[in-house]
């Protein structure tokens, strides 16, 4: 330690060994953020998943009742009495 080259070299690998212990702890952050985001995702997905399942075993193949606009049908909003009329005439 008495050489002063030999001070300086420890004081600088010391130096490079902090940062490179910061990187790492950076490095691991940033996979623990990505799994908590891929893991909150898929749990969106899943919920999701059950929604449009929900709604596909609700669908009759005329009518979806959605609560903002009433009952809105599939062919593009003609009652089936009129679109049977029109047919027979």
């Amino acid at each position: 330690m008495s050489d002063p080259s030999t001070y300086w070299l420890n004081i600088m690998n010391i130096a490079l060994g902090v940062l490179v212990l910061v990187a790492c702890l950076a490095v691991a952050f940033g996979v623990v953020q990505e799994l908590a985001a891929k893991r909150k995702k898929s749990a969106a997905l899943s919920r999701l998943d059950r929604e449009v399942a929900d709604l596909v075993s609700s669908y009759d193949g005329h009518a979806f009742n959605v609560p903002g606009l009433g009952l809105t049908m599939a062919d593009g909003g003609e009652e089936r009495e009129k679109k049977e009329e029109k047919e027979e005439r």
